[in-house]
């Protein structure tokens, strides 16, 4: 379209952003998993520390949401990607209609490598 003001009409779509509606959003719990160790080898023996001085004590963490009722009824293990947070699937033994339970298996960024 060439008419002033629709340059962004040309961009290709990659996804549909879906907004949760306040007034029948379901909570809902995440957890987040990260690197069970902090350090590339925990079996190395440098200063006499055992993997259990490389535990990373924020492998897991929990978080609280809200989701649509439709994915508070997804299968157990049925995957979503949740905007700006990665992707998720429903927990196999953890989530029901009433708690809805998802575990992140792919963040967005990769913070092994981060600075």
């Amino acid at each position: 379209d060439s008419r002033p003001g629709m340059e962004g009409s040309k961009r290709k779509i990659k996804g549909t952003i879906h907004w949760v509606c306040a007034k029948h959003a379901v909570p809902a719990e995440f957890r987040l998993f990260d690197r069970l160790f902090t350090v590339e080898n925990p079996d190395s023996d440098e200063d006499g520390k055992t993997y259990r001085d490389y535990l990373n004590p924020l492998s897991l963490q929990i978080a609280n949401g809200y989701v649509e009722p439709q994915a508070a009824c997804a299968e157990p293990e049925q995957g979503f990607q949740f905007e700006r947070q990665g992707y998720f699937v429903a927990d196999r033994h953890d989530h029901t209609a009433a708690k809805p339970v998802f575990n992140r298996c792919v963040g967005l960024r990769d913070t092994w490598n981060a600075g």
